[in-house]
Order: structure tokens, then sequence, then C-alpha cells
């Protein structure tokens, strides 16, 4: 990350954000011991409850199995060999392996054990830093995240809950380990944080300083306190590019990776603890953080759940692991629920309602046993047990969201969600790293899921979906009849290994070229209007592909197929154009029109109308209108794959589902395909069969423009993608852009403009239409009215895919 980049920071102006980063108290009152100490009882009632809380009967499960765990463990301890504090666990090359043993001695000591166990734990984290941590010349193998946060947390958190002990059975073991974790910190700078390095960004950054403003607060040192609560309210800043929150709600990881679904809920996590760890203390921050918070879980979050869901599509390569969907959720209704207590009455209440809803909705409930504080447990049951409080969605019934900052898009409505995947030259086609999501390649080439209401999600998506579905056909994709190799399979390592060629575990080049690489295509985005929109790709190689002849000649890449796609959200339809469907190496494609999995025994009908497919199940109805020549095929299969298929770590687990593809073959031919067809969600046979009289109006489907009109909403959207004039009813559209129109029975007329290459400085649209009168327009847009059109030009710099417009009316 360079200098610049931190300049992007524009949550707040210039001066509040000078007075986020001072202590609440003057230089005068300037904080001391007591601070200290009441940082450290935050954390103890965080991590081990408070008498009262620890008395209430819903807290009993978690401590069980606080107790459990620890006892587990010590158990374990026993029947170590040597080379190892715990069996299975060998140590001295496997970061991994140290870090869990690290884990293991924090979860001990997190149950508050006797003297004589503490002192058990106290000699063993002495053992593992003289044996195989303190030496700074063998350690720092395997991945950096083990060595400058993952085990520094467990330990931080360990010296906290020993501290007692610490002071009279090892007094010095806190300052060996301090200045071991700092000299581990070796992205940062001098051992501390280095705002400018490309690893202490967003979640990363919250979880470093996280740790050493618990190590400044064990050590009285109020100067580590204070540059590290400064250090991170750098991440509660709106950034333009990169790793953070954007205006759109957009979260970014790793500079190019859609992650909200996993860094962003470990930030959130971080955000909500330091709130109660600063709390009553001089360190605490003289701008409240806790509007900020709950604006990334209003816009960011809310959208991303769907009936207690967590989206596979803001997820990255933690979509192949067993515990997603639900569980993820528990952490952010456990953040949700502790930020309520540091709010107005108000917005406690709509945080509350919100939490509630989630407990109510979801087939699989969040686990109170799962939150990390006891303190969190007693005040999520008098939420639930309040009968003041309704449970309320923060998402409207009828929204959209266009996350264009990080490529996604979802589009709901009562009975459904539409979650969409999209790639660019600024957005991952996907993530894969440490083994974890082995066959990701067309995730981000317009991946789709449909998610629909009433349903248990684990039968249809999650962990399940990628073992059984073929990569090749996920919903949406267009990809070339060709096998592809996992990472592991092509170079018997988890990371392409070649230290000469600047290949190493957490190298740059292992980022850009293996773990996340970008799209070559700048057209990736969409524009919306109210709860309507409209989004576009044009198919590209990924970076690795595209460098080709710049990497080592074992390096193995793959082609991409090439077209251009647009989806038009409306209500009852998700209209599909795809168009310039080709492959210049001359192999035969496949686009997936959609994919379910479901039980073998599930009986599913098919019933195919003269341009409609209806698939129905016990618990589930799906429609498919074909609105051009589109002649798919629909497949039943039973597949038996294992989990360990899509991630190395997992289980051994067999899972055997019965998968409904719809698949539309493209031959190699001379001339592109094209195709044109809507999902209706929940549609029954009637429904289908009335589109006959198709509201829908295909006006132009070609790699130019792509546009549809839906009569019975008023709506039409398009989509162009080269430069020059494109018409598309009464819109005459200049260059590559993402347009909407509106029309109510008074006469008024909305417009929503959008650039989805972020590229543009401005755009031009024409209205064609007489006696047309401004009613409002964004700052951002001219409007020149004649008497026979309007003429808008939009400036598009910075707004970073974000829609524009105006607002007419017809008539005088």
């Amino acid at each position: 990350m360079d200098f610049s980049r931190r300049a992007l920071l524009t949550t707040l102006p210039a001066s509040a954000l000078l007075s986020v980063a001072a202590p609440a108290r003057s230089p005068a009152a300037a904080p001391g011991v007591d601070d200290h100490a009441r940082i450290l009882s935050n954390t103890l009632a965080i991590l081990t409850g408070t008498p009262e809380s620890n008395a209430r009967p819903e807290v009993a499960a978690r401590l069980a199995d606080i107790a459990s765990t620890a006892q587990r463990h010590l158990t374990a301890m026993d029947r170590a060999t040597p080379g190892a504090l715990f069996p299975n666990l060998p140590l001295g090359t496997s970061d991994p392996n140290l870090h869990t043993t690290y884990r293991y001695l924090y979860e001990i000591a997190l149950a508050t054990p006797s003297p004589a166990t503490q002192r058990r734990v106290i000699d063993a984290l002495a053992q593992l830093h003289d044996t195989y941590y303190g030496d700074q010349s063998r350690g720092y193998y395997g991945n950096w995240f083990t060595w400058e946060i993952g085990i520094s947390t467990h330990v931080t958190r360990a010296l906290v809950l020993l501290r007692d002990e610490l002071a009279t059975h090892q007094p010095t073991l806190t300052a060996t380990y301090l200045a071991s974790m700092d000299a581990y910190l070796r992205n940062g700078k001098d051992g501390d944080v280095d705002l400018d390095s490309r690893f202490h960004t967003g979640a990363n950054l919250a979880d470093i300083t996280t740790n050493r403003i618990l190590q400044g607060a064990l050590t009285g040192d109020g100067a580590r306190v204070t540059k590290a609560v400064a250090d991170q309210l750098t991440v509660y800043a709106t950034v333009e590019e990169g790793d953070g929150f954007h205006a759109d709600g957009s979260f970014i990881q790793h500079e190019s990776v859609a992650y909200t679904g996993a860094y962003g809920k470990n930030l959130l996590t971080r955000a909500v603890q330091t709130l109660k760890l600063l709390h009553g203390t001089g360190f605490a921050p003289a701008t409240p953080l806790a509007p900020v918070i709950q604006g990334w879980i209003t816009h960011s979050f809310a959208p991303v759940i769907f009936e207690g869901w967590l989206m596979e599509i803001v997820k990255g390569r933690t979509v192949s692991r067993p515990q997603t969907g639900y569980a993820d959720v528990s952490t952010i209704v456990e953040a949700v629920t502790d930020l309520s207590s540091h709010t107005s009455d108000q917005d406690a209440h709509v945080l509350k309602s919100y939490a509630k809803s989630l407990a109510q909705v979801s087939p699989s409930p969040p686990d109170p046993k799962d939150f990390v504080s006891p303190v969190t447990i007693a005040a999520y049951a008098d939420i639930l047990a309040d009968p003041t409080i309704p449970a309320e969605d923060l998402v409207p019934r009828e929204h959209h969201a266009a996350f264009n900052a990080m490529d996604r898009t979802v589009h709901r409505r009562p009975g459904y969600a539409f979650a969409l995947a999209r790639s660019s030259r600024r957005i991952s086609k996907y993530e894969y790293m440490n083994g974890e999501n082995l066959t990701p390649w067309f995730q981000g080439d317009g991946a789709h899921y449909l998610y629909l209401t009433g349903q248990d999600q684990t039968q249809t998506f999650g962990i399940d979906h990628f073992t059984t579905v073929s990569p090749y056909h996920l919903a949406g994709v267009t990809a070339p009849v060709e096998p592809r190799r996992t990472i592991p399979d092509l170079y018997g390592a988890p990371w392409y290994d070649n230290p000469e060629a600047g290949f190493t575990a957490s190298s740059e080049a292992q980022n850009r070229y293996v773990y996340f690489p970008l799209a070559t295509n700048t057209h990736s985005g969409g524009a919306h209007l109210g709860p309507y929109g409209t989004s576009s790709l044009v198919l590209g190689d990924d970076a690795a592909h595209a460098a080709r002849h710049e990497l080592p000649r074992d390096f193995v890449t793959y082609a991409n197929a090439s077209a251009t796609k647009s989806w038009f959200m409306f209500d009852d339809e998700i209209v599909i154009l795809t168009a310039d469907v080709h492959d210049p190496a001359g192999r035969p494609l496949t686009t997936t029109l959609d994919t379910r999995i479901t039980a073998p025994s599930t009986p599913l009908t098919l019933t195919e109308g003269p341009n409609w497919l209806h698939c129905t199940g016990p618990d589930f109805s799906l429609g498919y209108v074909f609105l051009t020549n589109t002649t798919p095929t629909a497949r039943l299969t039973t597949v038996t794959n294992s989990r360990r298929l899509i991630r190395t770590a997992n289980p051994d687990t067999p899972v055997t589902k019965q998968i409904f593809t719809l698949l539309q073959e493209h031959p190699p031919t001379p001339h592109p395909h094209s195709l044109a067809y809507a999902l209706i969600p929940n549609a029954t046979r009637a429904q289908l069969a009335s589109y006959g009289d198709s509201p829908l109006t295909i006006l132009s489907n070609t790699p130019h423009l792509q546009a549809v009109e839906h009569q019975g909403l008023s709506l039409l959207m398009a989509n162009t993608f080269t430069p020059g004039p494109h018409q598309a009813g009464p819109l005459t559209i200049d260059g590559p852009a993402s347009v909407l129109l509106h029309t109510t029975p008074d006469g008024t007329l909305s417009i929503a403009i959008a650039d989805p290459t972020t590229r543009r400085p401005t755009i031009k649209v024409t209205l064609h239409g007489r006696d047309l009168h401004p009613v409002s327009a964004d700052d951002d847009v001219r409007l020149h009215t004649t008497p026979s059109a309007a003429h808008l030009t939009v400036r598009t710099t910075h707004v970073n895919g974000r829609s524009l417009g105006v607002r007419l009316h017809a008539g005088r």
C-alpha cells in the first residue's frame, strides 16, 4: 500500500479524524494506571464473564463448554510425545501446529483453572518460547499470519488471563514474549504497525492493534496503547479503493477480494471488542465510533444475510469450510448485541430488533454457546425475552444492493434473494489459499445464487454445493469444456514455490497469480433505481494467463471463454442476456443457466412448455422462460464427492446430492452464440404459460448493447459496452454505461446512470421526448432540455460505479 492510499480515508472530515485519533482526556489528564487496569478488567469480563452474567442459566452451556474444552486439552497434554505438547501436533516445521498448540494453551487458561494448572500453562508457554518460538532465525516459516497475528492473539490473551500467577511464577515471561511478538511483526516498522504495509490493513490491522492494546495495558505502556488505538482508528474511515469499507457498502481485503463475510466479519468483531475494551478509560476515542459500526451492519452485512444465511458471494476461500452460512451469522449477531450497549436508545432498539429477527427467521438460529463472551450471552437472552422488542430486518422487503466497488450485487424480494459475483481489473476472480477453495476458477465469472424463502440453505448451498456441483457448471457461468487442475495437484504444495522467480508463500507474485488473481476486463458494473437494478460483465482471462509469457515455464495458466453478459432484475423476473459467446482457442463451451442440489431422495418434477421449463420439489418451485431460441438441456444426476475435494483440511466426508442442471452447450462454430432467458423464482405453471404474452421485450442482445423493457413495470434497462451512440427505446447512450428509465402514470420519468468501467470521466445520455421539465438532479448531473429531448451529462470520476440520476416530468 502506498501513502496516497491512506489519504483516501474519507469517512469523516479531516478535523473529525483528528479528534477521533485523540484520547478523550486532555494531555494534562493522560490515561494512567487505572485505565490500564480497566482495560484488563474489561478484557476479563469479555473472555470469562462477570459474577452477574455467569450466574445466569443461559450462560451455563458456554461455561461448561469452556471447562470441558480445557479438561480435554489437559488430558491430551498427558499423552504428548517428545517434540509436541499435544498429540498429533509435532512442532518445529509446521506453523499451523504451533498456532494450534498456542490456542489450546489459551483455552486451558480461559477456564480459570487452579494455580497449579495455571503454572502448568505458564511453564508450557515458557517451553514453547525457548524451543520453538523465541529463536528468530528459526521462526517465521509458512504463513505470515501465523506469526504476526495468530500466535500473538492467543499468547496475548493467555498473558492477560494468567497475569496474577505470572507475577509470582515467571515474572519476566510477559516481557520476553512481548519482545518476540514485536520482532515477529516483520511487515511492520521497528516492531510496530506500519500503515503503509499491505499486510497492515483492514481486519489484519484491527487484529494486530487489538493485541497491542492489551499488551500495553499488561505492561503499563500507555504509549503502546495510544499508538495502537490511533492505528486502529484508520480502519473506521470509508476508503475509495483497496482494503476496508467503501461508500456503497462493499468490503475488500487483500486489496481486491470481496470479503464482507469473512475478514469483514472479523473486523466487525474486533471493532466492537475495541469499544468494550476501552469503555470507561481515557483511551476511548473522543468521537463515537458506534454510529460508524452500525452503518457497516446496516449497509454492508444485512443485505448479504438472507433469513439468517450469510451469502457465498462475499466469503472468498471460506466457502469451502464446513461451518459456513448460518454459523457465520452467529458472529454478527454477537457483534450486534454488544454494539446495542454502546449506542443511543433509539439505535439500540433498532439493533436489538435486528438481532431478534435473525433468531426468528433462521432455520438454524444463532447458538449463544458459540459467542465469545458470557456477558453477551446474557444480553442476547434479554433481547429474545423482551416483548417490547419487535423482530425487524434492517433490509426492506424490496431491495437492490449494488456493491459495485467489490463487483457484487444482491437483489431481494419477498420470497427470494438473488446474489451475483463478478470480477474485473479491480476485483479478483476468486480466492484460493492454503489448500482452501481448491476449485474456484469461475466463482467470479457471473456465478449466481438464488436463495428461496423458507428453505434450509445448507441443503442447497454451502460446502455441499461446492463439493458436489461441477466447478465448470456453477449457475450463470460460461466455461470452456476443459479440465483444470488444483494448485496442490499442479505443484505438490499449497502454493507455487519458486523463490528465484519471486514466488514464496506470502509474496506479491503469489497473491497476484495464485491466491486471488484479478481479471483482465475493465467492464463490470451496473446501475440501480430504487429497488430495481442491472449488472453487466465482459468476461476476461485472469491476470496469470494474461502474463503467461512473463511467468516461469512450469507455471500453469488457463484461458477463459469470451462473452458479454447482463442481468436485469425486476420483481418476479431476473432476465439474463448473454451475447458473443465464443472461444478464441476453438474449444467447446457451456453456459449453465442454473444449478441446484437436493437430497438424493428428493422428488423433482420437470415440466416443459413451448418456451419455458418448470422445476418443482417438495419445498420449492422455479421457472425458466426462454426469450429467444434458447434450447438448454435439463439434467438430473446424482453425485458423490468428498468434502476434501474442495479443501485439503476438510474431513474425508462423502457427500451425495441430486443435482439439477440447466445447461446450454456451445459447439465450436464460426459465429458467436447468444442466450436470453428469465429466472422466475417461486413460479407457478400458469404464470410461466402467461409469458406467451410476456411483459418482457428484448430490445437488443449484442456485444454492443443489451437492453430489456418491462411493460408491466414501465421500466427500461440497458447496458452498453462499446464506444459510440447506442439506441435503446427513447434513450441514446454514448459509450459504455448502465442506464435505467422508469416512467410513472403521472408522467414522471426517473433515470439512473452508472459507469460499469469506473474509468470514464463523463457519460452522456439523451432522453428523447417532448416537454420534459426537470424535477430534481444529483449534483454530478448536468441537464439541458430542448423542445424534443433532455440531454444529460453525468460526471462519473471518482464515484466508483455509483448510480447518479435525474427526475423529469413530461408535459406542462
